[in-house]
């Protein structure tokens, strides 16, 4: 045997061994329990969703998938946690369109690359937004709202959860389509924001779909639109965005998803991804997922992936266009 044909024998020998040594270790993935981090506090949205996945997962997989929360700096802490861990598959992170918003808003602050330093697993689920205010107003729908904007321009106000939050780019997409000047009233989360729209010291916000139906029936709410595609079943009467000549507005709902650190093996990245379209799959989980007024995507690595890249493009253009800036 030539010397070449010695080295073209082993360069084949290495790569089967490489190809052998690779399916094993999916096939062992996970071989010890997996920790997924979450960069927000226990009971919110991304919580909740994070830890109904893991428990799925911890079942059909036979390992124990648990959630970590570790909030601050809207969510940085955490995803650059993630981004700085071992690409083997036993640190995740569960995230929201923060990961994508930190980065456009900080640009060269964030110590990571939302698409250099993450390899997407799967898209979970979007949580819709509705647009409420106070019954005492004489806002009855959109029409009416963006009339009395115009009309009044820098006088009514719609509350957020925080600068750069999905309600706030939410109410800046909403002054961007419509020409409109509003003010932004910031707050820390959803509940201080919403309690103030309903007591009337804000004119409206852009809300997600979860847990308000209550204060609707108690008349403490009136939901003017809501940001599905078709009526949503809590709200059947209520007109849909586009329906109220505001198209595309379902695209801002929030994404919940999973990611691992780049370079994570494909073999344990789609794994990982066709658990979680099981889980999200189950009667049980549907159920539950309704429940918090979520509507599961369940998608694949490539298909969040392009996901992520639209979105990211999405929010830059209506950031750069409304001057939204970081807390």
């Amino acid at each position: 045997m030539t010397g070449a044909l010695k080295k073209a024998f082993a360069a084949l020998a290495a790569a089967a061994w490489c190809a052998l040594a690779g399916g094993a270790a999916a096939q062992g993935y996970p071989a010890k329990p997996v920790k997924i981090l979450v960069g927000f506090a226990a009971g919110g949205p991304t919580d909740v969703i994070a830890r109904i996945v893991a428990q799925d997962m911890s079942a059909s997989l036979g390992q124990s998938f648990v959630v970590e929360n570790r909030p601050g700096a809207n969510a940085i802490i955490a995803t650059e946690a993630v981004a700085r861990s071992a690409p083997d598959g036993y640190t995740l992170l569960f995230s929201s369109l923060s990961l994508l918003v930190n980065a456009i808003l900080m640009e060269g602050k964030v110590h990571y690359d939302p698409f250099k330093d993450f390899a997407p697993v799967s898209n979970a689920a979007v949580l819709p937004m509705v647009v409420v205010t106070s019954p005492e107003t004489r806002i009855s729908s959109m029409q009416d709202l963006i009339v009395l904007a115009r009309a009044k321009p820098g006088e009514l106000s719609y509350a957020t959860s925080g600068n750069g939050g999905s309600t706030h780019l939410a109410g800046a997409m909403l002054e961007n389509a419509t020409g409109t000047k509003m003010i932004n009233v910031p707050f820390k989360g959803n509940g201080p924001a919403l309690a103030e729209v309903m007591a009337g010291r804000v004119t409206f916000m852009f809300y997600p779909i979860v847990g308000i139906a209550d204060q609707v029936s108690a008349k403490k709410l009136k939901v003017l639109a809501v940001g599905t595609q078709r009526p949503h079943a809590d709200f059947p009467a209520v007109p849909t965005l586009e329906q109220s000549g505001l198209p595309g507005f379902e695209e801002t709902a929030p994404w919940v998803g999973m990611l691992a650190p780049a370079g994570t093996p494909a073999s344990a990245v789609n794994r990982l991804a066709d658990e979680m379209r099981k889980s999200l799959a189950r009667r049980e989980t549907q159920e539950r997922m309704k429940a918090l007024g979520a509507v599961t995507v369940a998608d694949t690595p490539s298909e969040f992936a392009a996901f992520l890249k639209k979105d990211h493009e999405r929010w830059a253009r209506v950031i750069r266009a409304s001057g939204v800036k970081a807390e």
